[in-house]
């Protein structure tokens, strides 16, 4: 595989970012309203303000998405940084583009000061927990919603 670059969005990402979108949430058997994706989507595009992200590309083509949020904390000084959306193109998993995208949030998240960088996953996603457990430590918290 050639190198991964990993890098902010463009306006031209638009379509692949789409289809990855939507075959992130179809993995998580979620449905997103078409307004809240356009929202997102204008939002990752201008790259003024909250969420943030990148995409990794292979040889042109963008075959991954991360999404990233800084969070105030009540017993930190420093922000949080919660990604809260990491995809990998089936056709590229397992050849580092997961790793590269968390390193880029990872290296962002140090340029805030954030004192951690955290994020959520299915217990039964085993193929993320494979690469994740690399990277990162698992806490013992559970989560609990509405």
């Amino acid at each position: 595989m050639s190198a991964i670059v990993v890098r902010p969005f463009h306006s031209g990402d638009h379509p692949r970012w789409d289809a990855l979108w939507q075959n992130y949430n179809a993995f998580y058997r979620r449905s997103v309203e078409d307004r809240v994706t356009e929202r997102l989507w204008s939002r990752l595009v201008a790259g003024t303000g909250e969420p943030f992200g990148f995409v990794a590309e292979v040889d042109g083509k963008v075959v991954g998405l991360a999404h990233y949020f800084f969070v105030f904390s009540t017993s930190d000084w420093n922000p949080r940084c919660y990604m809260q959306d990491l995809f990998a193109d089936s056709s590229v998993r397992g050849r580092g583009v997961g790793r590269a995208l968390i390193e880029a949030v990872y290296r962002e998240a140090d340029r805030q000061n954030a004192s951690q960088t955290y994020w959520l996953t299915q217990d039964s996603n085993t193929t993320a927990r494979n690469l994740y457990d690399r990277v990162a430590r698992a806490t013992p918290f559970m989560k609990y919603q509405r």
